[in-house]
């Protein structure tokens, strides 16, 4: 098959690149609730994440017991993404490089469970200063929908080798669509899952584990051959240090 001379990278959004813990905390908080710190949160199975251990589980059991209680959460929880939604240091400016190199398709995949996900996540990139429309693909899937069929589609779409395809996430499904399909797994231990249980429960091997944005950004950035040059946050060099730096080499 020939191939397009390009990379794929599909970003997962919560766990990933946008700090679903704290804005999941804030609205526990706001009805009450307990979530645990992020070490807690990390050890629960599925959805006893979001019921807390043992001290937590009544108060925050009985918040979820019923529609329209979710309902309520569910509500503040899109509100608190829409309003105050951060996306993790170093991000914006590592999607930004993606965007702007000119053989990089890059977009999101998400199941996020906000209102309206699709409104609510294109506004918490762009009040964090990526714009949403200059993605390739933005797409939200369905709670019941697996990931793997969509990641598939769209390699096949832009006709991307698997072997230049990479996806970032940070749980077992993100893992599993990336393998099915062919394409290199960055997974990150700072979202939804830790580190541990990422190698230990999963399968993961420890390699393809980011600890944090930062070791991503180099991670990702590096294996594009895109230059991770921060320089515009650093200090600017004066006339004197920069012939000095020439004369030195």
């Amino acid at each position: 098959m020939n191939y397009k001379d390009e990379h794929l990278v599909v970003l997962d959004a919560d766990g990933t690149t946008i700090n679903a813990f704290d804005a999941i905390d804030k609205t526990f908080t706001h009805h009450s609730m307990d979530l645990g710190d992020l070490v807690r949160f990390q050890k629960r199975h599925n959805i006893f994440k979001y019921l807390g251990g043992l001290k937590e589980f009544p108060v925050n059991l009985r918040q979820q017991i019923n529609n329209k209680k979710r309902k309520a959460l569910i509500n503040t929880l899109t509100e608190v993404y829409r309003e105050e939604g951060e996306l993790y240091a170093g991000i914006a400016g590592m999607i930004d490089k993606l965007i702007a190199a000119p053989c990089v398709r890059v977009g999101v995949v998400s199941r996020n469970i906000t209102d309206d996900a699709h409104t609510t996540l294109q506004q918490v990139f762009r009040r964090n200063g990526v714009d949403p429309d200059a993605f390739d693909f933005f797409i939200h899937l369905p709670l019941k929908e697996e990931k793997t069929a969509r990641f598939r589609s769209i390699r096949r779409d832009f006709n991307i080798n698997p072997a230049r395809a990479y996806a970032c996430g940070d749980e077992k499904k993100d893992f599993i669509a990336a393998a099915g399909t062919g394409m290199h797994p960055f997974m990150v231990s700072y979202g939804f899952e830790s580190f541990e249980r990422l190698e230990k429960k999963i399968g993961v091997p420890s390699e393809l584990i980011s600890n944090d944005p930062d070791q991503l950004r180099k991670r990702l950035l590096h294996a594009l051959y895109i230059d991770d040059d921060k320089s515009d946050t650093s200090d600017p060099v004066s006339e004197e240090e920069h012939l000095e730096m020439i004369l030195t080499l």
